[in-house]
Formats: structure tokens, sequence, C-alpha cells
């Protein structure tokens, strides 16, 4: 399982269009094989700044979304959203489970 998460801060005036390009990004990648999650959201303290979670079954469905058209129009789009800063990582996790054991 491979989990990716962090942040993505851009400039307010842009949520509309950031949030229209995330809704079709989430659309087509949750019809990929192997996307367990793929989800962004919005912070609700701070306009400008977007949340990203993505579980994959494996690092080899992670690197054919890499690959995807709709990966890269989202990166192209990424410039057009005023983009300040990203932050975001890959983890490897080896099991996975709720967050108080029985």
């Amino acid at each position: 399982m491979v989990v990716i998460g962090g942040k993505i801060r851009i400039d307010p005036a842009n949520l509309e269009k950031a949030v229209a390009t995330a809704q079709k990004m989430m659309a087509e990648t949750k019809k990929e094989p192997g996307c367990v999650e793929y989800n962004f959201s919005l912070d609700l303290s701070d306009k400008g700044l977007i949340w990203l979670f993505e579980e994959w079954e494996s690092e080899e469905a992670l690197i054919k979304h890499f690959e995807t058209p709709h990966m890269a129009e989202f990166m192209g789009a990424l410039p057009t959203l005023g983009v300040q800063g990203m932050d975001v990582h890959r983890y490897a996790a080896t099991q996975k489970g709720p967050v108080q054991p029985d």
C-alpha cells in the first residue's frame, strides 16, 4: 500500500477554478485500477489551503497514475491556479487498521 498526503496552497481568488480542477481529477483518478482513495479537501479555516489524500494498492498503480492524460492535464492546470506552494509526501504503509485497537 502506498499513501500520498499533503497540502497545496493556492491564491484564494482562484478557489472556484481549483475546486473544479480537483473535482475532475478526482473523478478520473478514482476510475483507475489500484486506486483505493483519492481526495482533495478544503481547509475549513484557510481558504487558500487544499489537502490531498491518496491511497494506492501498489507502487505500480501509482506509477501508472502519473502517466495518465488526466494527470498531465492537472499538472498543466496548476500554474493557472496561483499555486503558492506544495508540500506532498509519499508514505509506504505496511498495514492498515482502526485508530483505536480492539
